[in-house]
């Protein structure tokens, strides 16, 4: 879809469907009052029927208005005269995209200018978060029907504005569309089936990316390397599966030589069985979503590529498949991770905390200016914080804090969890110099616990994406592409200094 941004009249412009915003009490912003002139008051006389009572998100649809070039127009309820939270903006815009896509035109006019959302001061912040609702609820992954969606009729919309407005909309179109394109390849990668999205794959999908954007190199290290280098505890985990682990490298060079990288870590479990401690089999399906850590950093790469930010950005991707089989971990065994340090396996389904120790290791070959890895880490996380929100954790008061500021202006939020020295100790093993679980208490938070001990020699953020990255159950479940949005907004906040 084609996002517009035009300072031009409300009821000049032709147009398939020109879409008002009307307040409770049958309310008229500028745009709608605009309209009502050139109409001899047909909207205020429409209104006094009380067919719209201008609740957030209802709608009522007019056909042939006298003195407009639009065909029709859409009311949409913008509620009571305050601004709105995210949380309504979103519903309304999600409102007005499913009664466009219903009708036949090809086109439509939004006149939202006089509604104001909270906490999004100026108009980037409001048009940034419109946009990407509506490029993300374009989303349809249709790869393995037999039949395909209908093509939408719906190819282009305009965002009518100010003149003082335009530029700063036309910057948040331009963030939006970067971002939409990020999240859609990392709800594709994640709405895979594992037969298919496996550590090879994605490997191969690095690949394609390096060559479609010059600003990009990529390494691929195999299993024979990954074993080499000492990565004992990521080697643990794909020795189970036919399919052999990779660890992914990817850099994208925006900024100068000198200046010091940040750098992205990925969990990429193509599917989780659990390994020796094998899972229930109801819902196992889902453990596909295992690598939707890896697939939100391929998509923030892609978003940072697109809007080619001017900021040294390395990519680590940890990929492998927790399979059982008689070459598979056991519980008890005891590996030997990059760093040196030992980690007894008493769960082989806290495997994707393996992978990332030893990334986590090699990621200080890089010298970065801040690590955050990103992981569909453990199910403790969405007890504690459900679907809503992303658990974080850091070593850094500083980056954890833009990190949280961050996720709160992309509408994209995370949440500050404890990494105490007391819950350390629930990590002691009396074989090894660690244990790979914490008990049943805190699980989150000693996974995050457990991760420190390897990231000790630079700032870092650990993302616990479990409960956002996916949609569970039922018709509506798939991949999200969080946390997506957060990174690439963080990574804009770097890259602007």
């Amino acid at each position: 879809m084609e996002l517009v941004v035009k300072s031009v009249a409300a009821a000049s412009l032709k147009t398939a469907t020109l879409v008002l915003a009307i307040g409770e009490d049958r309310r008229l912003g500028a745009s709608a009052k605009a309209v009502d002139e050139a109409t001899d008051g047909a909207l205020s006389t429409l209104l006094k029927r009380g067919d719209l009572a201008g609740k957030v998100g209802q709608t009522l649809l007019l056909q042939n208005l006298p003195g407009l070039k639009a065909e029709r127009v859409l009311l949409v309820g913008s509620g009571k005269d305050e601004a709105l939270g995210d949380r309504s903006w979103r519903k309304l815009v999600a409102s007005v995209a499913g009664v466009l896509k219903n009708l036949g035109g090809s086109d439509a006019v939004l006149a939202l200018d006089d509604i104001a959302v909270s906490a999004r001061d100026g108009h980037y912040g409001k048009y940034r978060l419109l946009a990407e609702s509506l490029l993300d609820g374009e989303y349809v992954f249709d790869r393995f029907k037999s039949t395909k969606a209908e093509a939408r009729a719906l190819k282009k919309i305009t965002l009518l504005t100010v003149k003082a407005g335009q530029q700063e909309i036309e910057r948040a179109v331009k963030h939006a569309m970067a971002i939409a394109t990020g999240m859609r390849l990392t709800r594709d990668l994640g709405n895979l089936p594992p037969n298919i999205c496996h550590p090879t794959f994605l490997a191969e999908q690095a690949k394609e990316l390096a060559k479609a954007h010059k600003s990009l190199k990529v390494e691929v290290l195999d299993e024979k390397k990954i074993k080499d280098l000492g990565m004992g505890a990521f080697h643990a985990v794909g020795q189970g599966s036919d399919q052999p682990p990779r660890l992914i490298v990817l850099q994208h060079q925006g900024g100068k030589k000198s200046d010091k990288p940040f750098v992205l870590v990925g969990k990429g479990i193509t599917f989780d069985t659990g390994g020796i401690s094998l899972k229930p089999g109801a819902g196992m399906d889902e453990m596909k979503y295992d690598m939707c850590g890896a697939a939100s950093v391929f998509g923030t790469l892609r978003a940072v590529v697109e809007l080619d930010l001017p900021i040294n950005l390395v990519c680590l991707l940890a990929c492998a498949e927790n399979m059982p089989s008689g070459g598979a971990t056991r519980p008890g065994d005891i590996v030997t991770t990059m760093s040196g340090q030992t980690v007894e396996i008493l769960n082989t389904d806290a495997e994707g905390r393996l992978v990332l120790c030893d990334t986590l290791t090699y990621a200080e070959r890089f010298k970065p200016q801040a690590v955050i890895d990103i992981a569909t880490l453990t199910g403790a996380c969405i007890v504690a914080l459900g679907s809503h929100t992303s658990g974080l954790m850091g070593n850094n008061d500083e980056l954890v804090d833009q990190l949280l500021d961050a996720g709160k202006r992309a509408d994209d939020r995370a949440w500050q969890l404890p990494l105490f020295d007391e819950y350390q100790e629930q990590l002691d093993s009396p074989f090894a110099d660690i244990a790979n679980i914490g008990g049943p208490k805190a699980g989150t938070i000693t996974a995050g616990c457990f991760l420190s001990r390897f990231a000790k020699a630079y700032s870092w953020a650990h993302l616990d994406i479990a409960g956002t990255a996916w949609i569970s159950g039922g018709k509506d479940k798939g991949a999200t592409g969080r946390p997506v949005p957060l990174l690439t907004q963080y990574l804009l906040d770097r890259a602007n200094g």
